[in-house]
């Protein structure tokens, strides 16, 4: 088996640089023959992976331990569910994933963009290609996870598996961990897809706007992916790690977030170029900063460069990485460069107050945090090489930059798209902005008096208070107009409204879950730690709660022993909750691990962990209560379901719905125009 999926994947390799040739040559040549051979080579690549991978997936479900991958990241106890985990939590077998992932993006892409685009359809066939080559080179001759297990019996190497494996990194056996990964590598994957259809249109000078219709819903499908993959990455943290936070600015994490903040700028960029033909260089650097900010993410896990609790062991592919983003980022900004006339747009910013610029200062704002980001990241590097000594970067700096940065972001939010295109008057901005203003100040008075005087917490209380009254009364207006014309009720005309035009009530959903997670954001202000050394029978105090400890028991499973112990929770004399932290040993590894134990409420989490044996026998117990915790997580469901409502097409013929003392003109938002403005006028 192993031996056909190491040719599956050397004749993929080969296909690859078929596609990559063909594809250039008939886009010189104008041979259509050669271009339509190279899509047939697009497929047959992707069916050749699909494979591979279907081998690595079977030997780690049947424990074949001949194959090193297998031995090195399964066992025999490890759940079924874990085996499949385990086919990309090692390097070899993640980069085959990336491989497969690249080639059903490239199949999918070629095959249903083949007769719309055929000038540019050759272009980014050999942009795929050459990604696909090179992580098929990684696969073939550098990290080949069919290398099979060699002993030594008698003085000779014999293939010989040993009768159990190593099983899989503890720190991975936790059920999110059997999507978070896969949604990472989706969506770092497909943004190569957007990447090659502006890299096409550069190079052909002949797809105007068209690139940004056809690769919209796959930027927004990458930056979805993305999103649920850095959110359940937060999540993973907060459960698994045991140290009561979600985001510890740890280089991996890092490495996931700044992608994303690019995607999300050329997300709201690419608008200005549909709307008004401007920021056409801003887009193109964006979408290449995207695409090459996720292949330095993946170098970044495995080089070895930075030390990460995420990170994959240290390898050798380092350098082919270092060889591969360089090569580019001189071509795209050489692309860039040569250009320049092509891009330039002949319109300019008409006012400050206005669509437009709202939409820059979010560029620039979005890639300030990108750089702080990459320049904390890098900097224990750039220290040492040039120093000669690791000087590292915690969350204080991260915090001290990105705070201030992500409270600008989040009034941008609010006030951005009702900023109206060119100019906005002194009338509809204080029709848009004198209400919220006044309420979110009021809850931000009514706050202090309560207690909280901490600057930025504040701040933040009243930007979320802000955007979120914009944005229920960005859908109140125009559900309003649509129920005096229809009938019925507000929820159904608020539905009808969002039906009408997905791409932009879906971006205020967005925003709402955006609202939501700064809220969850801004509770880690207010976080209280306690942590005592407990005997049977002990009590801890940790704010208005009371802990006891009930008992401490041990448990044997077939993967892992632990030892557990049992918590009453109080409030008064109110017993509220058991709550039963472990540690675990596994078995395979001898590692362990901290299981916390956690009293989610919508207010605040209790969050115990259960650290061990202390030398005088007394069981030590730290106690966490956080608060808002939870509404990251609902922040982030809400952030998905919108972004998935602004995936659907809108429904056609929307018209004009005029209603008493209002109009809401909703523009029809095809696949052709993707017209995105919904105007709600007030009439004299």
């Amino acid at each position: 088996m192993e031996s056909v999926a190491s040719f599956a994947l050397l004749l993929a390799f080969v296909l690859t640089l078929y596609a990559f040739a063909a594809s250039v040559l008939g886009a010189m040549r104008r041979k259509e023959l050669l271009q339509y051979s190279s899509y047939r080579a697009t497929a047959a690549v992707c069916a050749l992976v699909t494979v591979a991978i279907g081998c690595l997936a079977y030997a780690l479900l049947t424990d074949d331990f001949r194959i090193a991958y297998v031995a090195g990241h399964s066992n025999r106890a490890l759940p079924w569910y874990y085996k499949i985990t385990a086919l990309w939590s090692g390097q070899e077998g993640s980069l085959l994933f990336w491989s497969w992932l690249l080639s059903a993006y490239g199949m999918l892409a070629v095959w249903l963009n083949r007769e719309k685009h055929r000038a540019m359809m050759p272009y980014v066939v050999a942009t795929l290609a050459f990604v696909q080559g090179f992580f098929l080179t990684l696969n073939v001759f550098i990290a080949n996870p069919f290398q099979l297990f060699a002993m030594n019996v008698g003085g000779q190497m014999v293939v010989r598996g040993p009768l159990d494996g190593n099983g899989l990194n503890p720190l991975l056996q936790y059920p999110a961990m059997a999507i978070h990964p896969p949604l990472l590598y989706l969506g770092y994957v497909g943004f190569t897809v957007p990447f090659a259809f502006a890299l096409a249109t550069l190079l052909t000078q002949q797809a105007g706007e068209k690139w940004l219709v056809t690769t919209r819903r796959w930027t927004m499908v990458a930056w979805l992916f993305l999103t649920m993959g850095v959110i359940l990455g937060a999540r993973w943290a907060y459960a698994v790690l045991g140290w009561g936070g979600y985001w510890g600015w740890d280089p991996v994490e890092n490495a996931s977030l700044m992608p994303w903040l690019t995607g999300t700028a050329f997300l709201h960029s690419v608008m200005m170029q549909e709307k008004r033909g401007m920021m056409k260089v801003w887009n193109m650097v964006l979408i290449f900063s995207t695409f090459l900010l996720c292949i330095f993410g993946t170098f970044l896990t495995r080089s070895g460069v930075v030390s990460s609790v995420h990170a994959f062991a240290q390898s050798a592919i380092g350098p082919f990485f270092v060889t591969f983003l360089g090569i580019s980022i001189l071509f795209c900004g050489w692309l860039i460069l040569e250009r320049l006339d092509y891009l330039k747009s002949h319109q300019q910013l008409d006012s400050l107050v206005s669509r437009e610029s709202s939409f820059l200062f979010n560029n620039l704002l979005l890639l300030a945090a990108c750089f702080s980001v990459l320049w904390g990241t890098l900097f224990p590097v750039i220290s040492e090489a040039v120093q000669g000594v690791k000087i590292s970067v915690g969350a204080p700096f991260f915090n001290k930059v990105n705070i201030p940065i992500g409270l600008l972001l989040l009034f941008l939010t609010g006030v951005g798209p009702l900023f109206a295109w060119r100019k906005s008057s002194l009338g509809s901005l204080r029709r848009n902005f004198l209400m919220p203003g006044i309420v979110s100040l009021a809850i931000g008075a009514a706050l202090f008096a309560l207690g909280v005087r901490q600057l930025y917490p504040q701040i933040s209380f009243i930007l979320c208070a802000f955007v979120a009254l914009t944005v229920f009364m960005e859908f109140y207006r125009g559900a309003r107009v649509i129920r005096q014309k229809s009938g019925g009720s507000l929820l159904v005309a608020a539905v009808t409204l969002t039906q009408r035009n997905t791409r932009r009530y879906g971006g205020y959903i967005v925003h709402f879950g955006i609202v939501l997670m700064f809220i969850g954001f801004t509770g880690t202000a207010f976080n209280t730690t306690h942590e005592q050394e407990m005997r049977v029978g002990d009590q801890m105090e940790i704010g208005r709660y009371r802990l006891k400890l009930l008992e401490l028991t041990e448990t044997d499973n077939p993967n892992y022993g632990s030892a557990h112990a049992v918590l009453a929770l109080y409030q008064g004399e109110k017993q509220l909750s058991v709550l039963r932290p472990e540690r675990r040993l596994y078995k395979a590894s001898r590692q362990p691990t901290t299981e916390v134990a956690i009293r989610p409420r919508l207010n605040e989490d209790i969050y115990i962990v259960y650290a061990g044996m202390s030398e005088e026998g007394g069981a030590v117990i730290t106690a966490h209560i956080n608060p808002l915790v939870n509404w990251i997580w609902i922040g982030g469901l809400i952030v998905v379901l919108g972004t998935i409502v602004a995936l659907f097409p809108s429904r056609p013929g929307a018209g004009t719905i005029r209603g008493k003392g209002r109009t809401v003109v909703l523009e029809e938002q095809t696949e052709a125009n993707h017209k995105d403005e919904v105007l709600a006028q007030e009439n004299a």
